[in-house]
């Protein structure tokens, strides 16, 4: 167990207190219950607000999903129980019959009860379709704060203003344990996933956790400086998250009892935390009118959700839709959700920069090309490397799957080297450039390979054959991506000549030059549909250009670093583009077409704590979310302009780290150039050096020959042959 990180995401800053809050089971909303009696529901896609349920006359003090996700159950100040429909926010029952405030309320494993407790002393138990009370629980000597179901649904769990802890036996409506050890009231209270153990946060600044065999407490967990309100348990039961009112968030390990991680950020009592089991996902509000979302990484098996700590090289979406692939400097490549955007793995093993990745077409396989000379390819689910390709004597600059999965391609200098993807042996090798080989792709059909190198060329091959059959001449200098269009009848490549060119297949190679990038470009990607193609640059834009026209349709620009990384989600509904940038962030957008126009809208960034992209338009549309705008508005920026609650020396702070910034990114872009530039040179000297040597060599050989006539042919027709 290596430890606990969590990965800090933009706050929602509410116009009021809020008491608790719940995820749905699918992790696709959040719902916050707050002090003026409503409840609202938010999208954890994009983090818009849904709706807003009203109907409470008190402050909303704990809300739950049903298990299915269809309901959510709220109890308030005013005694009231209520249900509400999730899809149209309609109150369906209102629950009466306690006599004071609903502090707390539970809904039963398989949906087919509720619970609440109330400061009367009780605790009572709902039929949710009908509204019946079936149960009073009396035995708490004071008002009962907090309840819990285990798995199985057979029992409750209650926290109380009387200091203790009661197990209930559903079926006889009896108390059949009660653990007393806590000094002050019990506040939270959950049951572990197994149902062996329960955890108990109490307002004496501890946390305790009590056997259920034995019937006593086997540790009491101390580091809150303050009362401890709320705690939750980890899906393998192993950790515990728990909320306080000296405005941290802690992580606990269960089995030694020691505190992992503490969280700050909030600047008022935390009230509450939830757990999304879906996305691995820690929600906290406090008294400071905030809710904080976390991602959080148990147990070693995440890593840090604030993306790369170094620019990114390339991104890559699976067949399938639902994964990314990102490559970095760093020597990784990470694994994100591509509806959420929810980090889920990190594949480690390059011992430098990754330059290229790519997806098997199954979508179960990775391979990723580096620095270091290695191709490796990767198992998706399990994230082990099963294959290191060895035979490059360079850096490796790019790697493409085969349509059928069963062979790869990578590049380095001078050649095309191709794999056998399920035994990992080199089955052949392409010759015919004389310097770095940039990138490559598979036709459709996969019986052509296209490649670029850093002269300008671009060579088709034919796979079986392993002969050069085309060669396309046009870019002024390096070739730094090649794809072929869905099709087959078209290929697109991105030059550092600031073009990107479209070459007809059919119509004599015909090609189309398409100017307006004011630096090199990296990337280029068809959309799903293929009437659009997408290029990123370091100029710090991505421009969607029109294939069939070659117009360009929109510009997407102001980010913060080059975009050497541009990306389609394959999908027939919409287009969703993602970009990779030079600051390590991972981006989703959607892109619409309009009338006159197309629009985007960011779905996500996978840079958490901070803005990366404040002011990226497509033409006139703004390409930030709702959600975005308030967190530009919590930082005292819109849209890249001072507002007055930013003051002078923050700005020039973030100047300064702005500039840093760009030395930094330009030095490593001029460090690659040369580097690259370097070696190309040095090879080519290498080059001339043998073939001076090799020459020397003959010309003494045929000097020791006696020259009689029999040697078949003159000198120069031999120097030729040789």
């Amino acid at each position: 167990m290596t430890g606990v990180q969590f990965g800090e995401l933009p706050y929602l800053t509410l116009d009021e207190v809020a008491f608790s809050c719940a995820f749905s089971p699918d992790g696709k909303s959040l719902a916050a219950g707050l002090y003026g009696g409503s409840l609202r529901v938010y999208s954890t896609t994009n983090w818009d607000m849904m709706r807003i349920l009203e109907g409470n006359w008190g402050a909303i003090r704990k809300v739950v999903y049903s298990p299915d996700g269809n309901r959510i159950v709220s109890g308030s100040n005013d005694g009231k129980v209520q249900i509400w429909d999730t899809e149209s926010g309609v109150c369906q029952r209102v629950l009466s019959g306690h006599g004071d405030i609903v502090y707390c309320v539970g809904y039963s494993p398989h949906g087919d009860q509720v619970a609440s407790g109330s400061e009367d002393n009780t605790i009572r138990l709902w039929d949710p379709s009908t509204g019946y009370c079936s149960q009073i629980l009396s035995g708490h000597e004071k008002g009962v704060l907090c309840v819990a179901y285990p798995a199985k649904g057979d029992q409750i769990v209650s926290g109380s203003n009387d200091f203790t802890v009661r197990i209930w036996n559903i079926a006889s409506g009896e108390c059949s344990h009660i653990f007393i050890g806590h000094s002050a009231p019990v506040r939270g209270i959950a049951f572990s996933p197994q149902g062996d153990q329960v955890v108990s946060a109490s307002e004496d600044k501890t946390i305790r956790l009590w056997d259920m065999e034995a019937g006593k407490c086997r540790l009491a967990l101390e580091g809150h400086t303050s009362e401890v309100t709320d705690v939750v348990y980890s899906p393998k039961g192993d950790h515990i998250f728990s909320g306080s009112s000296d405005g941290t968030v802690r992580v606990w390990d269960v089995q030694s009892g020691t505190c992992r991680q503490t969280q700050t950020g909030h600047t008022g009592n935390v009230f509450c935390v939830a757990y999304s089991t879906k996305s691995d996902m820690i929600a906290s509000v406090s008294y400071d009118q905030t809710v904080r979302l976390r991602n959080v990484s148990v147990g070693g098996y995440r890593h840090n959700s604030s993306g790369h700590i170094q620019g990114i090289k390339d991104v890559k979406c699976s067949p399938q839709g639902d994964l990314i692939a990102s490559c970095s400097g760093d020597s990784t490549i990470r694994l994100w959700d591509a509806e959420t955007g929810m980090y889920l793995r990190t594949l480690s093993g390059h011992e430098s920069t990754v330059c290229n990745v790519a997806f098997s077409p199954q979508g179960k396989k990775i391979g990723s090309s580096s620095a270091d000379n290695t191709v490796r390819l990767w198992d998706i689910d399990s994230g082990t490397c099963q294959h290191i390709l060895t035979g490059h004597d360079s850096w490796v600059y790019s790697i493409a799957y085969s349509p059928q999965g069963d062979q790869a391609a990578s590049t380095s200098y001078g050649d095309t080297r191709l794999w056998n993807t399920t035994t990992g042996e080199h089955c052949g090798t392409l010759k015919g450039h004389t310097g770095n080989v940039l990138s490559v792709a598979y036709s459709p059909d996969g019986k052509l390979i296209a490649t670029g190198d850093v002269y300008g060329n671009i060579i088709l091959w034919d796979v079986g054959t392993m002969a050069g059959v085309k060669s396309l001449t046009g870019h002024d200098g390096k070739v730094k991506d090649v794809v072929f269009s869905h099709r087959g009848d078209q290929i697109a490549s991105a030059g550092k000549d600031k073009t990107v060119r479209l070459w007809n297949l059919v119509e004599g190679d015909h090609c189309w030059i398409l100017p307006g990038h004011e630096h090199a470009v990296k990337n280029v990607a068809y959309s799903p549909k293929g009437d659009l193609l997408a290029s990123g640059s370091k100029d710090k834009t991505v421009r969607l250009w029109d294939v069939t026209s070659g117009d360009c349709q929109a510009v997407l620009e102001n980010f913060p670093g080059s975009l050497p990384a541009v990306a389609w989600i394959p999908s027939t509904e919409a287009n969703y583009l993602v970009t990779g940038c030079q600051d390590g962030s991972v981006h989703r957008w959607l892109v619409t077409e309009g009338e006159e126009e197309y629009h985007v809208t960011l779905c996500w960034s996978a840079t958490s704590g901070s803005i990366t992209v404040t002011g990226a338009s497509i033409k006139d549309a703004r390409g930030l979310s709702s959600l975005n705008k308030q967190l530009l508005e919590q930082r005292g920026i819109e849209g890249g302009e001072q507002q007055g609650g930013w003051q002078e020396g923050q700005q020039d702070e973030w100047r300064e780290d702005q500039h840093d910034d760009w030395q930094e990114e330009e030095q490593d872009e001029w460090q690659e150039e040369e580097e690259e530039e370097q070696r190309d040179e040095w090879q080519k000297e290498q080059q001339d050096e043998w073939q001076e040597e090799q020459q020397d060599e003959w010309q003494e050989e045929q000097q020791e020959i006696p020259q009689d006539g029999r040697q078949g042919g003159s000198q120069d027709e031999q120097q030729d042959e040789w």
